[in-house]
């Protein structure tokens, strides 16, 4: 595509072009074979003749086509749009005769001037255009106007189908702008909760996370106005709220990050969430032994978040928690970002003596082994209340 000032200027696409060629070798090719298999000089001469009519087609499919498809609004009377409807149709068959007139004359000039030449009484009939010469020319012509209507109908199509693709484009950049800014306040207004709480503790670690904070609100400000940003910045941002959490919080905390991490980049806010979700389920109990583990690892080509929380929830309420506001709007992004590039995989545990039987064991193995290869956290996993978070993205290099 290019751009003549504010102006998109759309090339041709080649499928259209192909069509374009297809109908001038038609004819040419018919007639060459059929009537003039031994006369290899005339094969120019009708692709020729063809040619300098191409033209004549394609402005006759550029007028009648806008024709035939220009609508008018829906006020008009019925009245109006029978009338309006008729004077179309005269118009269109006006200017078809008109075309096809304008053709044949154009034809009748070229084969004059060939006749003027010394060629063989064979040829000689072919360009007199009378009789069968004229029947001939007469249908082939027909046929070129029919398809170079044709033509046109497959150049709307092609337009309609690029219209349509960035009206989904231009309608999935605001769904994205929409919850980035609902995934923005809410992040923050847990973030604001943390510090509330520590100034009613009057802890000295409240002017820390005020400082944590600042960071926070520079990367969200600053960092975050691109589609995509370093993976390495979004870590940072992080690592940030992990620590806001870890002075707010006496629990066992990790974050891990495996594999190179340079170079990729990835579209902001995509793991908060469940990272917010997994602090706000693993505290929420009073009773001790909270913990939240967080990995983020880069290999294969593939970028994969696991969340793994204590929670005290059976796992009724759970399910429950799967479909809150900060995990609905980040499925929400994942759909639009990666419609067909991620794994959101949910798991929820429950400590209970009926629930320990060997089968359980298995199956749980079965599924879990792959997102947590890790012995110790498969273990946390399968023998305690937890609620567990496997994201799986296709990374991209900057």
């Amino acid at each position: 595509m290019e751009y003549d000032n504010d102006r998109l200027r759309k090339r041709p696409p080649r499928l259209e072009i192909s069509y374009w060629i297809l109908l001038v070798l038609m004819a040419p090719l018919t007639n060459s074979l059929s009537l003039f298999p031994h006369s290899p000089w005339m094969w120019p001469v009708l692709l020729l003749i063809n040619a300098l009519l191409l033209p004549a087609y394609i402005v006759y499919s550029r007028i009648v086509g806008t024709v035939l498809t220009t609508t008018k609004g829906a006020t008009i009377t019925i009245r109006k749009s029978r009338t309006i409807h008729s004077s179309r149709s005269t118009f269109t068959i006006l200017l078809s005769i008109l075309s096809f007139l304008v053709i044949q004359a154009f034809l009748h000039v070229l084969y004059s001037l060939i006749l003027k030449f010394d060629i063989r009484p064979d040829e000689r009939a072919y360009f007199n255009f009378q009789g069968p010469s004229l029947a001939r020319e007469i249908s082939w012509t027909l046929i070129n106007m029919a398809l170079s209507i044709a033509l046109f109908y497959i150049r709307r199509a092609d337009d309609e189908k690029d219209l349509i693709y960035a009206m989904q484009k231009e309608n999935t950049f605001y769904q994205l702008r929409y919850l980035r800014s609902q995934l923005n306040p809410h992040f923050l207004f847990n973030t604001l909760n943390s510090i509330y709480s520590l100034t009613l503790q009057r802890s000295d670690k409240a002017p820390e996370v005020v400082v944590r904070l600042a960071d926070i609100m520079r990367y969200l400000i600053y960092e975050c106005n691109e589609e995509k940003i370093p993976l390495d910045k979004e870590i940072e941002f992080i690592r940030s709220y992990i620590e806001i959490e870890k002075l707010r919080h006496n629990a066992d905390i990790r974050f891990t990050v495996d594999g190179a991490t340079s170079g990729i980049r990835i579209e902001p806010y995509i793991f908060i969430s469940f990272i917010e979700n997994g602090f706000k389920h693993a505290m929420d109990h009073s009773y001790g032994d909270h913990f939240i583990y967080i990995t983020l690892k880069v290999a294969d080509g593939l970028l994969t978040l696991n969340v793994i929380n204590s929670t005290s929830a059976d796992l009724e309420m759970q399910a429950k928690r799967i479909n809150g506001k900060g995990i609905s709007h980040s499925r929400s992004l994942l759909e639009l970002l990666y419609p067909s590039s991620y794994d959101l995989d949910i798991i929820q545990t429950e400590k209970d003596e009926t629930r320990t039987s060997e089968l359980r064991l298995r199956n749980a193995r079965e599924r879990l082994e792959n997102l947590y290869p890790d012995s110790h956290t498969l273990d946390v996993i399968l023998n305690k209340s937890t609620f567990t978070v496997s994201l799986i993205l296709k990374t991209s290099k900057a």
